[in-house]
């Protein structure tokens, strides 16, 4: 999953950062609302952390121009005010959830995790499919009930596809999910990583979908836990 963080605090997000990458995510920051605004325009973000008092161009007005564009993605508001009269705008404004600084980063991780599935319409935080059990708060990942491991970019590469089940996934919405903008690309990365996922799961687990990209393939009886 890629996360961007738009902060423009430097001990912040830079502490936000960090933290996430260890925790699995891709993560990219920005500390204006004018360039994320730009960016935007071009890449592919799963989850957006937002601080309202940025320069250049505000949280809410950066939120306002991407709500009225029809961008959906999930926008978790950080603000230093804890006045509903601040909640209130920043919800009505097109925020998906809200942190009051000062918080806990294992809180952060915790809301991002729940806007995550409220988006991918889960009710479970463990994500089962086809003898494949993904808990995103722990990392553990079970196949057939015994423990597989995963490279960090493999992990993050199965969630996406297992948490759009039956949805074929471009080239390259997977490879801007798994890679931020400092990685270092090999042009068959994506292969690689499929491949591995087939060497654990089954040769059918993940299907290819020739000159679009990869899916996995909703079950006979159509049930995604």
């Amino acid at each position: 999953m890629r996360i961007l963080v738009i902060e423009d605090d430097e001990m912040v997000g830079s502490g936000i950062c960090k933290w996430l990458t260890k925790e699995g995510y891709t993560t990219d920051w920005l500390q204006d609302g004018l360039s994320a605004k730009q960016a935007l325009q071009t890449e592919i973000f799963d989850i957006i952390v937002l601080d309202i008092g940025l320069p250049k161009l505000s949280g809410l007005d950066l939120l306002s121009h991407l709500r009225s564009r029809g961008m959906t993605v999930p926008v978790l508001l950080l603000t230093a005010n804890d006045t509903i009269d601040d909640r209130v705008k920043g919800l009505d404004s097109g925020a998906d959830d809200y942190l009051t600084k000062p918080y806990e980063l294992e809180e952060l991780s915790a809301r991002l995790r729940a806007l995550h599935r409220r988006f991918s319409q889960r009710a479970e935080p463990v994500i089962k499919h086809r003898g494949v059990a993904l808990d995103p708060a722990s990392h553990v990942i079970t196949y057939k009930g015994e423990d597989v491991s995963l490279s960090r970019r493999e992990f993050s590469l199965l969630h996406t596809l297992i948490t759009n089940v039956g949805r074929v996934l471009s080239r390259e919405h997977l490879t801007q999910s798994l890679y931020g903008w400092g990685d270092d690309v090999d042009s068959n990365a994506l292969e690689v990583h499929v491949h591995n996922l087939r060497k654990k799961f089954g040769q059918t687990f993940v299907r290819t979908i020739r000159g679009v990209g990869y899916m996995i393939e909703r079950d006979n009886s159509n049930s995604v836990e």
